[in-house]
């Protein structure tokens, strides 16, 4: 920071020490002022004249009013004004005391209105100009009448410019904040899309791996004893569900990663492509599944492929989890118009635990990939027992949703 900065920095700090210092050099140059008295266009004279007692008494008063000219201006210009028209009526040879209400008027259109400015200038103007041209000592066309008029509205005109100024200056900087906190706001509101996202998808991938696990296991350790080739498959299908859930796992660790890390091995997100093989899964751990699809070969969006996939994942994992040993599922995914329909449905037994419509974090997830995507979702019993899923997706998304990324 330069010397001239830390001075600036510092009058900033100390208003009032800077109207001071400014009331002093107004006050030297009135005085200064008062000695001089021109001769001709190119050519003035010192000593000729000399102020009397109230002329330097109106000058120092003038002069000391300015010391307050920002905490009161409009009373501050009322002071110098006043005296200027004193001194106008009074003075002969007149102190140049209207140069104190000049920079009260400054100060007036600096810190009010254009309107205040307007009404302020012109008063000041006419009732200065007016007093020294009728009342005053000199012929009412004299040069020294008509400066009073053009400094007058010189200080009207450059504090009207100055606040001008200021209003731009500022508009320009609440702009550039506002547009700060909104890049900050949209790169929060990202992220927490984002979290939300991956949050849902390593739920999918774990809630459904692990309850193929947990299920294997229980069989595996049941059977050991009398059936040890079955619990040898029961194991199999363990490793085989741990495997995928491995997989599934490094795939989406992998979109943490930034441009710079280490590449770690990706798969495709999942997809209605693969829903044989999501239904094998739950075939293989005991749940019998039937599949029936309607879709006539539909290519989906990215977003709604995985919506799908994912949503008919959790809904089985519910089954296998909830619905007893002896459910069976179905699964339909049927195109309608615009929308593709999943449907899941479980016969499960009355009295068996089932999920509670709108509660857990499986559900909530479903809830909120349909919502990201324009769509519906019902859920809840069936008469006589059992649960149903049912969702519907727009196949044209009207707005990127999460999991498009994928």
């Amino acid at each position: 920071m330069s010397t001239l900065d830390r001075a600036r920095c510092r009058l900033q700090a100390h208003p009032l020490a800077l109207d001071a210092a400014l009331a002093a050099g107004v006050l030297i140059c009135m005085v200064v002022g008062s000695f001089v008295t021109p001769q001709d266009q190119n050519d003035i004279a010192w000593g000729v004249r000399s102020p009397d007692p109230l002329s330097l008494l109106l000058i120092t008063i003038g002069a000391a009013a300015l010391v307050f000219r920002r905490s009161a201006p409009k009373a501050v210009l009322a002071v110098t004004g006043t005296v200027s028209v004193i001194e106008s009526i009074t003075g002969d040879p007149r102190a140049p005391v209207a140069m104190s209400a000049v920079v009260a008027l400054y100060t007036v259109a600096s810190t009010t209105d254009r309107a205040t400015t307007w009404r302020a200038g012109l008063l000041t103007m006419t009732v200065l100009t007016g007093a020294a041209m009728l009342a005053g000592p000199l012929p009412w066309y004299a040069q020294d009448n008509l400066a009073i008029l053009a400094w007058t509205g010189i200080g009207a005109t450059a504090g009207d410019a100055v606040r001008s100024r200021r209003a731009v200056v500022q508009a320009i900087r609440e702009r550039a904040e506002r547009a700060e906190r909104t890049r900050e706001e949209e790169a929060r509101r990202r992220v927490a899309e984002e979290r939300l996202r991956i949050a849902r998808d390593l739920h999918d991938v774990v809630a459904h791996h692990i309850a193929l696990v947990n299920v294997q296991a229980g069989v595996a350790a049941h059977v050991m004893d009398k059936r040890p080739d079955q619990a040898k498959e029961a194991l199999a299908h363990v490793r085989e569900a741990s495997r995928s859930a491995l997989n599934e796992l490094r795939a989406t660790v992998g979109l943490l990663r930034q441009s710079g890390d280490p590449k770690a091995p990706t798969e495709p997100a999942p997809g209605l492509s693969g829903l044989e093989d999501l239904a094998d899964t739950f075939r293989n751990a005991g749940l019998p599944v039937e599949v029936a699809r309607a879709d006539q070969g539909t290519e989906l969006p990215a977003a709604v492929d995985l919506a799908a996939y994912r949503i008919i994942q959790e809904a089985l994992t519910n089954v296998q989890k909830h619905a007893g040993n002896d459910a069976k599922a179905e699964v339909s995914v049927v195109r309608v118009g615009p929308n593709i329909e999943v449907t899941v449905l479980d016969d499960g037994h009355p009295g068996q635990e089932e999920p509670q419509p709108g509660g857990g974090h499986g559900l909530l997830g479903m809830r909120e990939r349909v919502t990201a995507l324009r769509g519906t979702l019902t859920t809840g019993p069936r008469y006589g027992g059992g649960f149903r899923v049912h969702a519907i997706l727009p196949i044209k998304t009207s707005t990127a949703a999460p999991g498009d990324s994928a």
